[in-house]
Formats: C-alpha cells, structure tokens, sequence
C-alpha cells in the first residue's frame, strides 16, 4: 500500500533569502486575501463563487497588472497552491458531512500565514543537507532524521521568525500487521490526560499552564507599550516566541504518547468528544447572561491544552501505519456505568475520582471506570458475540470481515488485527 509521509526540519537561509522569503509569504496571503474577499462578495450577493482555474484567471491578470506587478517575483506554482488552498477549503465548508468546516477566514501576517507550497521544480541533496527552491536557488537546513520515499512536494513556512522546511514523501510498503494482540481503552481527561482501561494513568503536559505566568507578564508589558513601536514589536516577538514553544512541547507530547501507545496495542478505543462543543463560551448575551463564566473559561483553557483532537488524530493515522484499529465510541455516561453489573447511575459517581456502583458495590478509580466502558463500547460495535454472561469477557469470539477468532481477557485479542 502507498504511506504519505510528512518531515519537517529547520530551514536556514542565509540572510539575502529573507527578503524574498518575506516577499513570497507576502504574495500568497495577498492572494488568499484577495480571492477569499472576492468570493465573500459574491456569497453576500448570491452569485457562484470563483473555484480553481477562475481565481488562477485572476492571477494571471493580476501579475500581468502594474498596480500588481509585486506578484511576479513569487513563485507563480506557490500562488497557484494557494488557490488550490482555498477552493479546498471553501469545498469542505459547503459540504454537510464535516460539520466542524466553515468559511475561510482572512490571513494576518505573523497569524495563521500560509506557507510557500512547491509541488515541482525543487531538488533535494539530502547528504549535503540542503535543498533547491524555485527563483532562491540552494538553502541549507537542518536534516535530524533521514528522509524515506519519494519527494512529492516541499513546503516553506515560518513560525515565530523561524522558517520550517515540510517535505511530503510517498512510498510502497506492505501491509502490515500489527506485532501486538491487545486492546485498550482510553479515558480523556483534565487532571490526567489520559486513562487506560488497564488500570494505568498518563500524566498531561500542562504546557500552557505552566508557561500561564510568564505569558501573562509579558501580555502585561505589551500593553504598557506604544502601539506598533520598534520596542513594542521587540515585544510581541518575545510573545510570540514563548507560544510557539507551548505548542512545540505539546506536540512532542501528543506524539510520543500516541507513538508508545499505537506500537503496544493492536486496537484502541477512544472517545468521540466533541471539543468544539465542549469548550464554548457560557458568556451568553446582555439579555440572557451566562452563570459561572469565569469557572466555565478556566476548564476551556485546560481542554484546549490537553489537545485532544491532534491526539486522536495522531492516533488515527499512527494505528493504520501498524496495521491496528482505532475506535471512536460514544462518551455518554461512561464515567457512570458499572463494568461489573452494567448498572448506569449518576449516584455510582461520588466524586471526580471515586467509582461505587450502588447495585453491585463495584469500586475503582471514576476515570478508569470510563476507560473500561469506552473499551466494551468499541468491542460492542465490533460485533462482539458472547459465548457467557455479558460481564465474563472470556470466551468472548470477534467476528470482522468473516474472520471469528476468541479473545482470552478484556486486553487480550488474537491476531485477528
């Protein structure tokens, strides 16, 4: 089967790069600009909205313009990447079966800037560690890993002042099969980022609570400062810097956990949360005020640090590359089901930490309660056949794509996967 692979290493261009670096991230959000108003106006006044080959039209009339001759010393295959962009995105909004897209929204420079997409005309000397870029010529990075596959495109961006070079490779592997015969169940949370169905907690990375602080002072003397001066800018990039690294940590986080995980288990259940959802405000309106705002901001703050959604993601595409499954259940009531007698009541939940079930006198840690439930939930919509009561896991046959093979334990499967 084909793998899509995604590298990403630090870009260091010499200093006379920079300005046509800047220059070219400056023409693409031009244009994504341009071409997202243009399409806003013809929304508002109920006309077809421009797609690929028309915003690329206007492109073309646009570098061929003086008032837009800034345009031809940007890659012209970049500019037209950017249009892929945003057709793409202005698809996925239209379409009914992702209800988390919606329009796309205007580019600020230093904010969610699109990168300098190269699909051709680039080389890769991966020995020497650099690499050949349309109208640039060769740019040295910095190579930590070595690169499998065949390069299908590279993509420049910049982050915090830093430019990252992405590079997307594809290759032939064989399908593979998963080296362990196990299932796990995980619990997300806030105090622990995670629960395992085995009994085990993962601690969170916390990473923006723990820079909260020091973000929040220098925030503080921002404010202090004369709007778009040279030490109010020496500021914001100090700002800026510091939140780049939050993200970094979390994400070195989110990675080596979904990595540990996906390599020892053959299946994993997760829940299906809805963190767009859970983490709206409760401000409300001047008419209808919302109760508890302050207490309801705090738990968003600690959900969106977790980064539940990239450590499903992750998670996601991770398994698939091991060849094992990954599960997505339903989380109503998990925390207040008993495993052992399959009594659901919210009297069985004592407090945040503390499970005992009122019918059976099942008693176990709240969070690893839910794991087990989100697991039995996954091996329920597996077509799971029990050969003994429901609450005995042993004996218990899998039935998928025609192959029936028995399970042992709650945590072990056969090679079925």
């Amino acid at each position: 089967m084909k793998r899509l692979q995604g590298y990403q290493f630090k870009l260091e261009p010499k200093s006379k790069y920079l300005a046509h670096l800047n220059q070219a991230l400056g023409a693409n959000r031009f244009v994504w600009n341009k071409l997202l108003a243009m399409n806003l106006a013809r929304l508002a006044n109920k006309q077809p909205i421009l797609w690929y080959y028309e915003m690329c039209w206007f492109i073309t009339l646009w570098k061929q313009s003086e008032e837009y001759a800034f345009l031809r010393e940007a890659p012209s295959q970049s500019l037209q990447q950017t249009a892929k962009a945003l057709a793409r995105a202005f698809k996925d909004a239209f379409d009914k079966t992702q209800p988390n897209k919606h329009i796309p929204v205007f580019k600020k420079a230093g904010k969610n800037e699109a990168g300098i997409r190269y699909p051709q005309g680039f080389a890769l000397d991966e020995p020497n560690q650099v690499v050949q870029l349309p109208k640039l010529g060769w740019v040295k990075y910095r190579r930590s890993r070595h690169i499998t596959g065949t390069v299908k495109n590279v993509t420049v961006s910049r982050t915090a002042g830093h430019y990252t070079l992405s590079i997307q490779t594809e290759r032939e592997v064989e399908p593979p099969v998963h080296p362990a015969q196990s299932a796990v169940g995980i619990g997300l949370g806030v105090k622990n980022f995670a629960a395992l169905s085995d009994g085990k907690f993962i601690a969170g990375p916390n990473s923006f609570k723990r820079h909260q602080q020091p973000l929040a002072k220098l925030q503080r003397q921002l404010a202090r400062k004369q709007k778009f001066s040279a030490n109010w800018q020496k500021q914001r990039a100090k700002i800026t810097r510091l939140q780049a690294h939050i993200a970094a940590a979390r994400l070195d986080f989110l990675h080596k956990t979904s990595t540990r995980l996906s390599k020892s288990h053959a299946m994993i259940a997760v829940e299906d949360l809805k963190v767009a959802n859970m983490t709206q405000s409760s401000r409300g309106t001047r008419e209808a005020p919302g109760q508890q705002v302050r207490q309801k901001s705090g738990l968003n703050r600690a959900i969106l640090d977790q980064g539940w959604g990239e450590f499903r993601r992750q998670l996601e595409y991770k398994q698939h590359w091991q060849g094992g499954w990954m599960v997505a259940v339903p989380p109503q009531g998990t925390s207040q089901h008993c495993p052992d007698c399959k009594q659901s009541s919210r009297a069985n939940r004592q407090t945040q930490a503390t499970f005992v079930c009122v019918n059976c006198g099942y008693a176990d840690h709240a969070d690893t309660v839910g794991a087990i439930n989100v697991l039995d939930r996954a091996i329920a919509l597996l077509s799971w056949k029990p050969k003994q009561k429901p609450q005995d896991f042993a004996g218990f046959v899998c039935e998928v794509n025609g192959a029936v093979s028995a399970v042992s334990s709650r945590n072990q499967l056969s090679a079925v996967f």
